[in-house]
């Protein structure tokens, strides 16, 4: 049993490091939203959240997602869960929209 907690302790932590991501730079802003990853997030002004119920399949309920996120006038948007409901065929979606970096504490303006 010695053994195995030995083993185990050192996988369990070493696992966790997985699931730490490095913050990355989103790309330029454009005209419309962009889709970007959590990691991408880290230094953008979070908006709100928006969900949709589309009929049809999981690239429709995106294509919703992204259309919400450019009424809203959000830069970008992390899409956050993409699910079939129990109906067939009717998909569930929520994101997560984002606004341009906020400026750096202390900074002058």
């Amino acid at each position: 049993m010695r053994r195995l907690t030995v083993l185990l302790v050192p996988l369990l932590l070493t696992s966790c490091a997985i699931l730490q991501t490095a913050p990355e730079s989103p790309p330029a802003a454009t005209d419309r939203a962009q889709e970007i990853t959590r990691a991408q997030s880290t230094t953008l002004t979070r908006l709100g959240t928006v969900s949709v119920q589309e009929r049809g399949s999981p690239d429709d309920a995106e294509r919703a997602i992204a259309m919400k996120a450019n009424q809203a006038g959000a830069a970008y948007y992390v899409i956050q869960l993409v699910s079939e409901t129990v109906m067939p065929g009717i998909w569930y979606s929520t994101a997560i929209l984002y606004g341009p970096s906020a400026p750096a504490r202390g900074a002058q303006q």
